[in-house]
């Protein structure tokens, strides 16, 4: 049988469809979705997985792009992709070039906001609600979010705001119980009674089996499924909670019950010159078996085909190393925001359960309760991806730097990323981090040097961040005791005489690696693993550079306020004047695509850090610029 998705080539081509071929498309695209992300590309599963059913009711009831339908956090968007014409190239989803694994305003009219933090949609709908009736349009906001989003306070802000507006928008909030693990807190208490109570359980029930016995009754029992959504809102907590904030609360809806949910959209839309939520039960992972039953493992799935890690992960030793020092240390606890799984606290948290605190994702939240933690004299160690902890800067300045209080930021995911992309990529915190005072910031060379960095973390007196890759360590042997290591103080790990390398974190083996061709080439080549951005090891830095007549500085972040800026600013004091090549990542957002890919193109491999060595030597003019200025010049136009 032909499949109903080889017809779809656009949202207008669901109006057409009777209700089983919209069945038969939902099946259609789960098993893409299964076969594309199990078998080809990798990516977000079981989120996607869970909103098949409410992708195309939204996209039958409304016109995109005319309607604007924003999506939260957008990792949930591969069903609109197979539906808005970009299914022959969906089998390419975060790979090199390929369409992306989230909405990306350049990639399509129907995405309507690039997102891949949670928390942004309810403001980005708000706002483009608010400007159509600036201009005197016509046309409807829909913003879709998980209830794991709802922990955002951003989230809260926006319905506090739209509410206060009353102009017409509508939230659909995709209640799966779930962000990535399990969500945290009283509000996701308070939403999910509705899934659980039993008394909405039975009705509901009795209802479905009584109904269609009578006469009329199955006309009854679809009159009812939009009766008892107005019903519902009067009998349950959630109705209470969002009317306060201006909504007017319609549902819950079975978000995989096409027929309802379409007759409840065609409802909401009479009533959206204000602003209406409706309230959407679904399951993560629906209609693939091994995805309902772990819907956490298959959240994502890795592309098959890659050779097995030979070493830990960074987060792996990251994890097992702050649970060996909580055995130690009984004032230590662990803070992550809603990434147990992600910064491997998991085991972390089944050892100490009463000393692990998932704050939801509420990354302000998080910074600040380690503050308060922190003035008690316990020593939080906050374990958030660099590019989440953005959106905890004013707490890390505030509440955290400017009391110089002993919080310890180990920042997962420091770098490039890979298949995430531009939203996650690690490139800003050595910048937005070296400008504090009071704060020290570190990056290790291997997974050994970072058990030991986190350890001088807890040991330290004051702010401390530590920087670390995503991805398997460099298969070292690991020290079996924790020791402190002096602070700003780096390590000379190779001398020379012709030029120096002054590598910070993760680039460092390929230095060593550039070092040793260089050799067989006749250049005298030092490698500093700097270790630390804030502090310098002045002295040792200096020391090296006066000694020699080219350097290279390599980090993965930006030049700006970064590591290789900190070792400018130092040969500018100390009135060194050499010829100094910066490797670092460039003054744009890195799209998605392997991570060695990357370190190759920007020159952070062995191969591109022995052809800066050249270029600073004056031994080859600048190819490598050359080529990078043209790669940019081709990220800038897309």
């Amino acid at each position: 049988m032909k499949r109903i998705l080889d017809r779809i080539n656009q949202p207008a081509d669901l109006q057409g469809l009777s209700v089983n071929e919209l069945k038969r498309l939902a099946q259609d695209i789960r098993d893409e979705l299964v076969h594309v992300t199990t078998n080809q590309t990798g990516g977000h599963l079981a989120s996607n997985l869970g909103v098949v059913e409410l992708t195309l009711a939204l996209h039958r009831a409304f016109n995109s792009p005319k309607d604007k339908i924003v999506w939260d956090v957008s990792h949930q968007v591969y069903v609109q992709k197979l539906i808005d014409g970009r299914r022959e190239r969906f089998n390419t989803i975060r790979t090199l070039g390929g369409l992306s694994g989230f909405a990306d305003r350049g990639e399509s009219a129907h995405d309507q906001f690039g997102a891949g933090h949670a928390g942004t949609a309810i403001s980005a709908a708000a706002g483009m609600a608010a400007a159509r009736d600036h201009t005197g349009e016509s046309y409807h906001c829909i913003a879709v979010l998980g209830d794991g989003a709802l922990t955002a306070g951003m989230a809260m802000e926006a319905l506090n705001h739209a509410g206060h507006m009353r102009t017409g928008m509508l939230v659909v909030l995709n209640d799966n119980g779930m962000s990535i693990s399990h969500n945290t807190g009283a509000l996701s208490t308070t939403v999910n009674r509705v899934r659980m109570d039993p008394i909405y359980q039975s009705v509901n029930q009795a209802a479905e089996s009584l109904l269609p016995s009578l006469p009329a009754g199955k006309r009854l029992l679809r009159t009812a499924a939009w009766l008892k959504s107005r019903a519902r809102a009067a009998m349950f907590a959630p109705a209470m909670f969002f009317e306060h904030f201006g909504f007017e609360y319609f549902g819950p809806v079975d978000g995989h019950n096409i027929e309802e949910l379409l007759q409840a959209l065609e409802g909401v839309k009479e009533a959206m010159d204000r602003p209406v939520l409706l309230h959407v039960l679904t399951q993560k992972g629906h209609g693939y078996p091994p995805a309902e039953a772990d819907p956490i493992k298959l959240h994502g799935v890795s592309a098959p085909g890659g050779a097995k890690p030979a070493a830990p992960s960074y987060s792996q030793v990251f994890a097992d190393t702050v649970t060996k020092i909580m055995e130690q240390d009984p004032r230590v606890v662990a803070i992550t925001a809603a990434m147990l799984e992600g910064t491997g606290l998991v085991r972390t948290q089944e050892a100490f359960p009463d000393r692990v605190y998932d704050a939801g994702i509420a990354e302000q939240h998080a910074v600040t309760f380690a503050a308060g933690l922190a003035t008690q004299g316990v020593v939080p160690v906050c374990g958030i991806y660099s590019t989440f902890l953005q959106r905890g800067f004013d707490q890390v300045v505030h509440d955290v730097a400017l009391q110089n209080l002993h919080v310890v930021f180990a920042m997962d995911r420091a770098g490039f990323v890979g298949d995430d992309g531009k939203t996650h990529q690690g490139a800003f915190d050595i910048s937005y981090l070296r400008a504090l005072p009071n704060m020290a910031i570190c990056a290790p060379k291997d997974e050994n040097e970072l058990q030991h960095l986190l350890y001088t973390g807890v040991q330290h007196r004051g702010p401390f961040a530590v920087r670390f890759p995503r991805g398997a360590g460099a298969g070292v042997a690991m020290d079996p005791v924790l020791k402190a290591l002096p602070l700003g103080k780096g390590e000379l790990l190779r001398a020379g005489t012709d030029a120096a390398i002054l590598a910070f974190g993760a680039p460092v083996p390929a230095a060593l690696a550039a070092a040793e061709a260089l050799a067989a080439q006749g250049i005298s080549c030092a490698v500093v693993n700097a270790r630390w951005a804030k502090p310098l090891d002045e002295t040792l830095l200096a020391s090296v550079c006066a000694g020699v007549r080219g350097i290279v500085t390599v980090e993965e972040n930006v030049l700006a306020g970064g590591f290789g800026d900190a070792v400018l600013e130092l040969l500018n004091r100390k009135a060194i004047r050499l010829p100094v090549v910066t490797r670092t990542m460039p003054d744009l957002y890195v799209d998605h695509g392997p991570q060695g890919h990357f370190r190759s193109v920007y020159g952070q491999d062995a191969a591109g850090l022995a052809a800066a060595v050249r270029e600073a030597l004056g031994a080859q003019p600048s190819v490598h610029a050359e080529v990078e200025r043209l790669i940019e010049e081709g990220f800038r136009r897309e």
